[in-house]
């Protein structure tokens, strides 16, 4: 399943640095979702095949050094609570700082692998400045100069070969649903409310990710794993409220899950942190399902539910194909429509569209309205297929693939959105070279 490696570090010592190269070097390639990198805290890499999440955890503190000082513990103790392997990054220039020591005190009480990376070695004599960073009783360290990447690929070396490898997936078929959202958004009312005290419950599978509680649920006539990122670990050091700790906790549960259940506050609106939560979940190409909660306690005069979609559809945009049901967790009004829009959902993503029909369809369409026609020459699509992929990707090929704009694709994946039903589901269309 997805590891998470996360970089910690004070302030300024290049870890957004790391983190871009790291990212963008793969978002270049993989990654050509349109606009969707708004969260740079957060993004997927791979290395030799081998594919992990990394969180900058710097990108989380806004303030002033004072500020920060409270803030790098919580960090740091996230990081080794929420990751597999830390970057603990420091900075050659300005040699071993108190909170560089504040830090490596938390890390060395920790099991989980440590990469203590110097940066901005980028000369013989910084190479030798460097060994006053064995002082930090973290033993080995590598050297790095995340400006122009060098060292980078013996740090990546070492990282995955700590990796735990992927666990197997479950052996049971049934869909895994995760519920996400900001603290307090009502995430554990909604999970009361489906599973009521009576507790329908038929096993409770010790978590199966090490800390999201998966619990099988039958009720309805519908049959799933719930994957709760809500009340599993209060942990008394770290405050709740921290915007970070509920994104760590979302980044594992989608990326265990088919579907995300994705709960946002009627009376807030769809914020900041709503938004990064759903971009996790389209990045990781999961099905998303919008719950709109605690709509009982909404001025109906003010917020149509019409008013509201709108404003939701708009910030989501250009992934709008969403559904968004209006609860609430307390009366338990439309729990049910709930679940069974997220059981929709997991069918949609899992549809395969045969060959010829998809061919039959989408030929003629592109036929009425080929890709326009880039620099005089002519663009051909002789030929389409869903690849077999576990979430919906499409690949066309054609003549000429690199003359093909984003607001084609744009245009066939709504015209495949038209023709099949995919609602709630990401889908990728790539073109290729015949």
């Amino acid at each position: 399943m997805g590891n998470i490696v996360a970089i910690v570090g004070r302030p300024n010592v290049g870890k957004s640095t790391l983190f871009n190269r790291l990212v963008q070097r793969r978002e270049a390639i993989v990654d050509a979702v349109s606009g969707v990198t708004r969260d740079r805290h957060y993004g997927k890499t791979d290395w030799n095949g081998r594919e992990f999440s990394i969180i900058d955890t710097g990108g989380y503190v806004v303030g002033s050094d004072d500020i920060f000082e409270a803030e790098i513990d919580k960090q740091v103790e996230l990081a080794i609570d929420e990751a597999d392997a830390i970057i603990f990054m420091v900075d050659v220039e300005s040699g071993i700082t108190g909170m560089d020591e504040e830090v490596a005190k938390l890390l060395r009480q920790t099991k989980k692998p440590i990469f203590l990376t110097v940066n901005k070695v980028d000369n013989a004599k910084r190479a030798q400045d460097a060994v006053e960073f064995y002082a930090l009783g973290l033993g080995n360290y590598y050297t790095i100069a995340s400006t122009n990447g060098s060292g980078t690929g013996e740090l990546l070396d070492a990282i995955i070969e700590v990796l735990p490898e992927k666990e197997e997936k479950e052996t049971d078929d049934l869909p895994r649903f995760a519920v996400v959202g900001r603290p307090n958004a009502g995430k554990s009312s909604f999970i009361n409310a489906l599973i009521g005290e009576d507790r329908y419950i038929v096993t409770d599978i010790a978590g199966t990710t090490r800390d999201s509680n998966d619990t099988k649920y039958n009720r309805f006539g519908f049959d799933f794993n719930l994957v709760d990122t809500a009340g599993i670990r209060k942990k008394s050091k770290v405050k709740d409220d921290l915007e970070f700790y509920s994104v760590m906790r979302s980044v594992r549960a989608i990326e265990h899950s088919d579907v995300c259940i994705l709960i946002i506050d009627a009376t807030r609106g769809f914020e900041g942190q709503d938004q990064n939560i759903f971009w996790l979940a389209e990045k990781n190409r999961k099905g998303i399902v919008i719950l709109v909660n605690k709509w009982d306690l909404v001025e109906k005069d003010t917020h149509t539910t019409k008013e509201f979609e709108a404003m939701i559809r708009k910030e989501t945009a250009p992934f709008k194909d969403v559904p968004i049901v209006f609860i609430s967790a307390l009366t338990k009004q439309r729990i049910f429509k709930a679940i069974e829009t997220a059981v929709e959902v997991f069918n949609n993503r899992k549809q395969k569209i045969a060959t010829s029909k998809l061919n039959e369809a989408m030929l003629d369409i592109i036929k009425q309205n080929p890709p326009p026609a880039y620099k005089g020459k002519y663009i051909k699509i002789k030929y389409c297929m869903q690849l077999p992929s576990p979430t919906p990707q499409f690949v066309f090929f054609a003549n000429l693939p690199q003359y093909v704009k984003e607001p084609y694709k744009r245009y066939i994946e709504n015209k495949l959105r038209e023709l099949y039903n995919f609602h709630g589901v990401p889908i990728a269309v790539y073109f290729r070279k015949k």
